[in-house]
């Protein structure tokens, strides 16, 4: 696979397609993008006629990372993000698409430059403004947790929690982040939240909003006010494991509904 310098990491990527507009694809807090594949979150896997850009953020997956907690901050995500597009597609608009963490790094990339963005598709927001100080007091115990105690009780506390009901049909998997680097990561996650309401009330980019219920780490209100804020957007809610099975198409219509235009065929009696 190929990789990307970038500032105290190397991005390991994929492209597939090889015509097409861009979609950009992210995954979530200790996921990888095969991770996110095995729970069903790859909604560009229906798509046709597109490229499809996949990576793993800094320190998940196949992504070399630092320990460093400011390196994990959602502004420095973004940072990330768009300059693995300015490497990939250098100028092109592109549609992306990504759970929790990589909703919020989404929405800082576009905020920052929303000519970018062709469409956004935003799975699962996380907490956010009101609701992200006691996350974040959650993340800062987890992560003092996981040097004092190790990842596989971590992980294990984890699994005693019970998932949203749209994940019932979800296999088990283990976070895709190395022990040392997961302290570092979940303070990162702990000092950053979205950007202010004022900038996302800005965003004049068409936007789905996918959300599930009953996950105080995704809350339903993120996602409503979200869709209150971004005047072109939709929220849909998915309640069961069928919910989300129909996200893919969900997606794939809302690319290709405010895709730009192709260009227009020649006219070959001009010719």
């Amino acid at each position: 696979m190929p990789t990307l310098d970038v500032t105290d990491a190397e991005l390991d990527y994929e492209l597939s397609g090889d015509s097409g507009p861009l979609v950009v694809q992210l995954h979530g807090l200790t996921s990888c993008r095969e991770r996110d594949a095995r729970i069903g979150l790859d909604l560009s896997r229906v798509l046709h006629g597109h490229r499809v850009l996949r990576y793993d953020a800094r320190g998940h997956g196949l992504s070399s990372g630092a320990g460093r907690s400011a390196g994990y901050t959602w502004p420095h995500l973004a940072d990330d993000l768009l300059t693995l597009l300015d490497h990939v597609a250098p100028g092109e608009r592109v549609h992306g698409v990504g759970p929790s963490m990589g909703t919020a790094t989404l929405l800082h990339a576009a905020v920052r430059d929303p000519d970018r963005f062709s469409t956004l598709t935003l799975l699962v927001p996380p907490t956010a403004w009101a609701t992200r100080r006691a996350q974040a007091a959650t993340y800062l115990a987890n992560a003092d947790a996981v040097e004092r105690d190790g990842l596989a009780a971590f992980v294990e506390r984890a699994r005693a929690l019970d998932a949203p009901p749209a994940l019932a049909d979800a296999p088990l998997t283990e976070p895709s982040v190395a022990e040392e680097l997961l302290p570092s990561i979940l303070r990162g996650a702990a000092s950053t939240d979205l950007p202010p309401t004022e900038e996302v009330c800005d965003l004049d980019v068409p936007t789905l909003v996918l959300a599930w219920s009953d996950d105080p780490n995704h809350p339903l209100s993120t996602a409503a006010l979200l869709h209150e804020l971004i005047d072109d957007s939709r929220l849909v809610v998915a309640r069961t494991p069928y919910g989300i099975m129909a996200w893919p198409g969900l997606f794939a219509d809302h690319v290709l509904t405010h895709g730009d235009a192709p260009p227009a065929a020649a006219d070959p009696r001009s010719a």
